[in-house]
């Protein structure tokens, strides 16, 4: 199994804890960002709410840290777009992905400081993680639009929606191949129905951790019916395809620890 979206926290037992719960769970590898950036009662308010922090992410810290696990953490670069497209641009050679999040830092997806992101992670052949709220601007529909401005990205739209049963965001999405769905935190209804909608090419697992356990990811996945085929998709093969890795990994204890780069 491969997570496309897990967080590795603050503290010196963050990664550990993180490679600890996979083992347990049956998860080989997992996309990584930066997480505790906000205490659950600030990010809780800012997604109800709107609102911006200035918190910064220490994306040298993930990068570093997931050098160090064989390639099982990759690390995605996750980008305040008001100061961070210098830093995005320079650091992009050792990310796998990038991470923007309205939830934490406020923005529009039309603000022009997201196509310059955007704009670095299509060169860097990035895919581009996005958590949509309800607020204007930052929609699935805004989504869409920044998609279909971008048709060379694979954007990935962060837990089927900005809620647990937000069907009319896929409807939304549907029709942009280029938008993939991640299942973390949504109802098995929606990651049934995102099924239906999307095809499984264009499913993803994630889990979320730490805010949410694995296991619970795992066992949710596991009631929604799909052909063994389709679950392969989603658990793993979408996830490396997104990544540019051929189908093979060469798995932990190799000498690289990563899969070839298409």
């Amino acid at each position: 199994m491969f997570d496309f979206h897990a967080r590795l926290g603050p503290g010196p037992e963050a990664a550990g804890a993180l490679l600890a719960a996979m083992d347990r769970t049956g998860i080989e590898r997992a996309a990584v960002s930066a997480g505790g950036l906000l205490d659950l009662d600030r990010l809780s308010a800012q997604v109800a709410r709107g609102g911006r922090s200035e918190v910064a992410a220490d994306n040298e810290r993930v990068r570093a840290i997931c050098g160090g696990t064989a390639g099982r953490l990759l690390p995605f670069f996750l980008a305040d777009p008001w100061r961070d497209v210098a830093a995005y641009r320079a650091a992009a050679p050792g990310h796998r992905g990038l991470e923007i999040s309205p939830a934490v830092h406020g923005f529009r997806l039309d603000d022009p400081a997201v196509d310059e992101l955007v704009e670095i992670a299509a060169a860097a052949r990035h895919p581009v993680y996005v958590v949509c709220l309800a607020h204007p601007g930052t929609r699935a529909g805004d989504l869409a639009a920044l998609a279909r401005r971008f048709p060379q990205v694979s954007f990935v739209y962060g837990h089927c929606g900005h809620t647990g049963l937000d069907a009319s965001g896929l409807a939304e999405i549907a029709p942009c191949p280029n938008i993939v769905a991640e299942t973390s935190g949504c109802y098995t209804a929606v990651a049934g129905l995102a099924l239906r909608r999307l095809g499984a090419e264009r499913v993803v697992f994630g889990t979320e951790y730490p805010l949410q356990h694995p296991r619970v990811e795992v066992v949710k996945l596991a009631a929604v019916e799909m052909s063994r085929a389709d679950r392969h998709l989603v658990m793993s093969a979408n996830a490396r395809r997104l990544l540019g890795e051929e189908e093979t990994w060469t798995g932990r204890g190799s000498e690289t620890g990563a899969g070839t780069r298409s």
